[in-house]
């Protein structure tokens, strides 16, 4: 299933999936205008293709004490670029690792409860084998989030 392929009523559910997963089968396949069962069987199509990766709550990570979100840019020499993003990426406090083009060849968006967790992080990151250089930018504020992106 191409993302050409999907149909208006799978991107209805999936509209409605992201708006509430919580709801029942039956809830979901009523506010699409399906039975469950053909709901059902539409959701599980699109968990199969992987257009649908899994479930989780949304949550505010700044009342859950991570005070501190940077964005930091990654060098990485030439030829260890995998490697060192997958390193990077299981460190704790790492939220997200992205392959970049332009001057930098990574980006990752740290989360830190505290300044010395943060600088801590920061320095893990640079101690790595095959990091030339970061550059880190202090998340002010969040106008919006990737949860939030309505392109479906």
């Amino acid at each position: 299933m191409k993302s050409e392929q999907l149909d208006a009523v799978d991107r209805r559910i999936i509209e409605e999936m992201r708006s509430d997963c919580r709801r029942s089968y039956r809830q979901l396949a009523q506010a699409v205008g399906l039975s469950p069962a053909s709901l059902m069987e539409r959701v599980r199509k699109l968990e199969k293709n992987g257009y649908v990766k899994g479930y989780s709550a949304r949550l505010d990570f700044l009342r859950l004490g991570y005070e501190f979100m940077a964005i930091v840019q990654i060098s990485i020499s030439h030829g260890s670029l995998l490697d060192v993003q997958e390193r990077i990426a299981k460190l704790p406090g790492v939220a997200a690792v992205y392959d970049v083009t332009g001057q930098y060849d990574s980006i990752a968006i740290l989360m830190c409860r505290s300044r010395s967790e943060l600088s801590g992080l920061i320095k893990r990151i640079l101690a790595i084998a095959h990091v030339e250089k970061t550059n880190t930018n202090m998340v002010l504020n969040v106008v919006k989030e990737t949860d939030e992106f309505k392109g479906v």
